[in-house]
């Protein structure tokens, strides 16, 4: 950060950064908030049997309810005629209670970006982002209704933390734009889900329990779930090192993306208040932790800001923490330039800047790509979702 003008300087250097201010840290979400009702996307194959079997109906029927959602994306009771229709009100309602109502839904890019805000059963508002590209269809998911992290250049973050998401709450974000595809609703025509980030609101680390039962939802062959490939599916963090090591050690080959945003702990201590908990070293080290033992390499997200962490020594000294562990292919550079939020007092680094960062990293040998901001004219893209009605 820029240091105070000295006497002799006053005249000549520029005014003094003020310093960041940051909300506290929350981990946990409020206490006494009400649970969503449970659905089969919560559970496995054998919880979804015995909660039919509580509720006094046939356990054979959750495989049928199991398919109607995961494999042939039907919402409409009415379609599922294969179960009995003096029982088939009580079996959905059972299984398959509703989770979400959207509220609105913005489109850019002709129609093939569009992001929805959802209310939650307890008004608690989120919101996804289905983004269509030539080969291709992403969802960015939320997983959290707000976020505890408090980085002070990202909307959600600004917005604390209001509760985490139910498993089911974060896979039916996918499945509905699975079905949007599915019935040609979003320009392209029809199509299908192939990639989930968790890079909507929340820190996916911080609800990890339900965050890695929807990993394995989205993983698990028809009907038991989605059926998708594990390495298209990307978590991020901002760094909760010991979620990171737990991920390493769940054999789901998912990949690992970093938001680091700052090479020194003095900067990433304001802009990523995590660091605090967990230094640089410590959080690098978790991440090469993961490349080593998946073999999937990570990325590393760091948001461009003009003046604050887009300085050509910092690119030198990104390039050296990150060579420090090698240079076997283990991790690569995503460089997003920022998306302005109201009243952000930052901007998105000069072009110029930009281009040179990349060229330092790629001097010493670290592939670095700049992302494409899609979604920021609808306030869609990263660091913007807010979910406000």
């Amino acid at each position: 950060m820029t240091e105070p003008n000295s006497p002799e300087t006053k005249s000549t250097e520029p005014t003094p950064v003020e310093p960041i201010k940051t909300l506290p840290l929350v981990f946990d979400e409020p206490r006494g908030r009400k649970k969503p009702p449970r659905h089969l996307a919560d559970l496995d194959e054998a919880g979804r049997k015995e909660l039919l079997t509580e509720a006094g109906l046939p356990g054979f029927r959750a495989k049928q309810l199991s398919n109607h959602y995961f494999a042939r994306l039907v919402d409409d009771p009415a379609e599922m005629t294969d179960l009995p229709a003096g029982q088939r009100d009580e079996l959905v309602s059972t299984l398959l209670p509703n989770l979400m109502t959207p509220l609105r839904t913005l489109e850019a890019d002709k129609g093939k970006t569009v992001k929805t805000l959802w209310k939650l059963f307890d008004g608690s508002l989120v919101e996804s982002v289905l983004m269509r590209y030539p080969g291709r269809v992403t969802m960015c998911v939320s997983s959290q209704a707000g976020c505890g992290m408090a980085c002070p250049f990202c909307a959600t973050g600004q917005g604390g933390l209001q509760r985490n998401m139910s498993t089911a709450e974060i896979v039916e974000q996918v499945v509905a734009g699975a079905r949007a595809l599915q019935r040609g609703e979003i320009a392209g025509g029809p199509g299908r889900v192939s990639n989930v980030v968790f890079m909507g609101m929340g820190e996916p680390m911080a609800n990890y329990k339900a965050m890695i039962a929807a990993v394995r939802r989205f993983v698990e062959p028809a009907p038991a779930g989605l059926g998708m490939s594990a390495r298209h599916i990307t978590v991020s963090t901002v760094g909760l090192v010991p979620r990171m090591l737990q991920l390493a050690e769940e054999g789901i080959p998912v990949t690992l993306a970093l938001s680091l945003h700052a090479p020194d702990d003095e900067l990433r201590n304001e802009l990523v208040p995590i660091n605090t908990r967990f230094s640089v070293a410590e959080t690098v080290a978790a991440a090469w932790n993961y490349a080593s033992v998946t073999k999937r390499r990570v990325s590393i997200e760091y948001a461009m800001m003009r003046d604050i962490n887009d300085q050509a020594w910092r690119a030198d000294l990104l390039g050296d923490v990150l060579n420090s562990y090698g240079d076997w292919g283990w991790v690569h550079v995503n460089l997003i330039p920022l998306n302005p939020t109201p009243g952000s007092k930052w901007t998105a680094s000069d072009p110029e800047d930009e281009r040179e960062f990349v060229r330092r990293l790629e001097a010493k040998g670290i592939p670095t790509t700049v992302r494409d901001t899609r979604g920021s004219d609808i306030d869609g893209a990263c660091g913007q979702l807010a979910a406000v009605e």
